[in-house]
């Protein structure tokens, strides 16, 4: 189930959605030069990082890991990803959207318990 294409896109949204609300959190929480920085800059370097640090091999993702990496330290760069979105939700007093969000990444996951599974078994 991780791997099929509805899961998958949902998990894109979700990425998305997380990026956007970190650079509109960045956005809203600082002024002047600051606000341009971080509300570019955080989106991007989650994304870097997102894309980067990754288990040969994903079948979830294209299979190319730039800097390979444990399925169990892949799992915790997810967790903090979402952990963080789901924090600047709160922090920007959208608290039920920020339970929303967070639901539905804990069921995307629970869907993908096949992937996690697989990645806890990558060293």
């Amino acid at each position: 189930m991780g791997s099929h294409p509805i899961n998958l896109m949902i998990r894109f949204i979700l990425e998305l959605l997380a990026l956007a609300s970190v650079g509109f959190w960045a956005w809203k929480s600082f002024e002047g030069t600051l606000q341009y920085i971080l509300g570019i800059g955080l989106p991007i370097l989650m994304t870097i990082v997102w894309g980067t640090f990754a288990v040969p091999d994903d079948p979830s993702r294209s299979g190319k890991a730039p800097i390979p990496v444990s399925g169990a330290l892949r799992l915790l760069i997810e967790f903090l990803f979402f952990a963080v979105a789901t924090w600047v939700l709160y922090d920007l007093q959208q608290i039920e959207l920020s339970y929303i969000f967070g639901g539905l990444v804990i069921i995307h996951y629970l869907v993908s318990y096949d992937r996690i599974s697989w990645l806890l078994s990558k060293k």
